[in-house]
């Protein structure tokens, strides 16, 4: 019984959260979220099955289902700004709207099988592939012309840099450039034979690829020639973004996430998606991603998911707020901070680099009375001179320390 009661004592003294890199918002849908398209940090859209639509306005505090006027599953979403957007789905299905997702119209493309990928340059001139077939419109939609792959494959995504450079990708490694808007179509080898669901060009000469067995190809010639990056993993991989040609960010199977800061030449596996499906993932800046998958599930990050944070609080009340120095200090790989809220208070605490730039935010929620410690661990932080601020109702302080690599 002593034992017992001194266990109980414990656990009510000392309690711990993991805060992961990513960490999981409340889309109020069970439905597979198939794919998620920003266009700033407030403004988003998620799409899925049963012609699901979910929008935001606040980078995800709050999501609001939207009357999609179909319920065929809906595979991917383009949005070219802040009102007008594409999505496409099964059923030949394809969706637009000028007004945020207020209104979704049905367009025609005369296609009945589906639809797997969609991508816009402009409000006009736009792509959509599925089966073996690629449309192509340029009145916004209105209207959509074939255009002949020239092949049996089906076809999974599509992405433009600009009106004429282009690439296709699909199954058992297909692989097709245009330099004309899609008027010629031509293949080239991707020397894999794994389906390829995802493409993502990062200038006109740089483009990646994912998919199945853990698949990544890369060019460096705009899709002339592919070669096969080490991702570190045989999972499906089913989408990538880059927000530059050295960083981006694949997902898939049973919640793998993969950064590269490198351009795709090496991939580290991040945390905080559990084991759930992962088919669509979007950056809009190096730190600000969301992610969508199964059974409704939406993750975002504020820091690229580079670090995370391990938390204890303490139950003790104290009198005043304070921040302590981190120990130890310079540190490598992590570092500890301790701070205190002697009542119920709306807690941030974010890290600055030398010039004053935010770099990461660790703490950003309601914390009640007592004393934290938290273990910060900066993975992909250069080395240098840090600074992290404490913000609780009226109390502001920052202290100074040194990342060492």
């Amino acid at each position: 019984m002593k034992k017992l009661i001194t266990i109980l004592f414990f656990f009510l003294l000392i309690s711990q959260t993991i805060i992961p890199q990513w960490y999981q918002q409340t889309s109020g849908t069970n439905e597979d979220l198939l794919s998620v398209s920003f266009v700033d940090t407030s403004t988003g859209t998620v799409v899925g099955e049963n012609g699901t639509i979910l929008r935001t306005m606040d980078g995800g505090t709050a999501w609001i289902l939207q009357t999609s006027g179909t319920t065929n599953h809906l595979n991917d979403v383009f949005f070219i700004d802040l009102n007008n957007g594409t999505a496409v789905g099964d059923g030949g299905t394809i969706l637009n709207t000028t007004n945020g997702g207020i209104l979704w119209t049905i367009q025609t493309s005369g296609y009945s099988d589906d639809l797997n990928g969609v991508e816009f340059i402009d409000l006009n001139i736009g792509w959509v592939v599925g089966g073996n077939k690629i449309f192509k419109t340029t009145d916004r939609g209105l209207t959509w012309n074939f255009q002949n792959s020239g092949l049996p494959n089906v076809l999974y995504d599509v992405a433009f840099t600009d009106q004429n450079n282009g690439i296709v990708v699909g199954e058992v490694g297909t692989t097709l450039k245009s330099t004309n808007g899609g008027t010629n179509w031509m293949y080239h080898s991707a020397n894999v034979a794994a389906n390829l669901k995802g493409v993502h060009f990062s200038d006109i000469n740089i483009a990646l690829a994912v998919g199945d067995d853990g698949s990544i190809i890369k060019t460096t010639n705009g899709g002339i020639d592919w070669i096969l990056e080490n991702s570190g993993t045989t999972r499906p991989l089913y989408d990538l973004c880059f927000i530059n040609e050295s960083k981006g960010t694949a997902v898939g199977w049973l919640g793998t996430i993969l950064r590269t800061t490198d351009g795709g030449t090496t991939w580290t596996q991040q945390t905080g998606a559990s084991l759930n499906i992962l088919y669509g993932v979007t950056f809009v800046n190096e730190n600000f991603g969301t992610i969508v998958g199964w059974n409704g599930v939406i993750f975002k990050t504020t820091n690229g998911g580079t670090s995370f944070v391990e938390e204890k609080s303490i139950d003790e009340i104290p009198n005043d707020y304070s921040l302590s120095q981190n120990y130890p200090n310079p540190f490598n790989p992590s570092t500890i901070i301790k701070y205190s809220v002697p009542i119920v208070s709306q807690v941030t605490i974010k890290v600055y680099d030398i010039i004053g730039n935010e770099v990461e935010k660790l703490v950003d929620e309601e914390k009640a009375s007592g004393i934290y410690k938290l273990t910060w661990y900066p993975e992909q932080l250069p080395a240098g001179v840090y600074f992290y601020k404490l913000q609780a109702g009226n109390f502001v302080e920052t202290k100074k320390m040194i990342l060492l690599k």
